[in-house]
């Protein structure tokens, strides 16, 4: 079995792959605190719930957003599982020609849904993660990862609208029919979803333009199933998209 981990800035979602299949998949919150312990006992955890042996753990590979953690992890994976992993980075075998100015720079996280859209869609192809961030990332028809754009993502433009207006409280993120409100709750509601909506949907359209072709669109990440039920800009939901990718990073890079 493979074991695929994919640190972001909010969750931590891990999958276990068998003959070449997902058999399981967890999310823990991403603590910087928490120790190696902490994160290996949670792990043992979840294996034992599904009745999983951590000795049957063949290879790990793991792609994180945050540097300061990666020690962290790949402690874990020494004492648990015995397995010195391999993390998404310079000198990975990927198998697509990355254009950035300096790919050194570029998230793991765009890296690995590039991979895996180019390898399920083929391309022209534009991804849409919707996480802490919300990225862009369009792949050529020949499989080159061309660039993109980053905003913040939903979850932060709402944050960022309660903490700077005194009066303005938490809402939950779901969208009312109409954006003519007569309560302060569901008019932030309105506002933020169907403003966000738009945000999107203008960023896809810039980059078609852009692309000058007509690319299929992938959504991914927490907030894709949201954000996609309102644009016609998106295509398709695929919220395996990332795991995937790392597992097929792995098959390309183990030895």
């Amino acid at each position: 079995m493979v074991l695929v981990i994919d640190i972001g800035n909010t969750n931590i979602k891990c999958g276990l792959y068998s003959d070449g299949k997902l058999a399981n998949s967890w999310r823990m919150s991403t603590v910087l605190e928490k120790t190696a312990d902490e994160y290996g006992i949670k792990l043992m955890a979840f294996f034992q719930q599904t009745h999983r042996d951590p000795d049957d753990i063949r290879g790990i590979i793991i792609s994180s957003v945050i540097p300061s953690i990666n020690y962290t992890m790949e402690h874990m994976c020494r004492i648990y599982f015995q397995r010195k992993p391999i993390f998404v980075g310079p000198g990975i075998r990927t198998g697509i020609d990355i254009k950035y100015d300096n790919p050194k720079e570029l998230g793991a996280d765009r890296i690995v849904n590039a991979v895996a859209g180019y390898d399920r869609y083929g391309g022209p192809l534009i991804i849409v993660d919707f996480g802490t961030a919300t990225s862009f990332g369009v792949v050529s028809e020949k499989g080159e990862f061309l660039g993109g754009a980053i905003s913040p993502g939903i979850k932060i433009s709402a944050e960022a609208l309660t903490v700077s207006a005194a009066k303005l409280p938490r809402v939950e993120l779901m969208r009312p029919e109409s954006l003519i409100q007569r309560n302060t709750i569901s008019a932030m509601q309105a506002g933020i979803i169907h403003g966000y909506v738009g945000h999107v949907d203008y960023i896809i359209r810039r980059l078609k333009q852009e692309m000058d072709c007509s690319p299929k669109v992938i959504a991914t990440g927490g907030m894709a199933g949201l954000i996609a039920a309102e644009t016609d800009e998106i295509d398709e939901i695929d919220s395996l998209l990332t795991l995937n990718g790392l597992y097929l990073l792995y098959q390309k890079n183990a030895r």
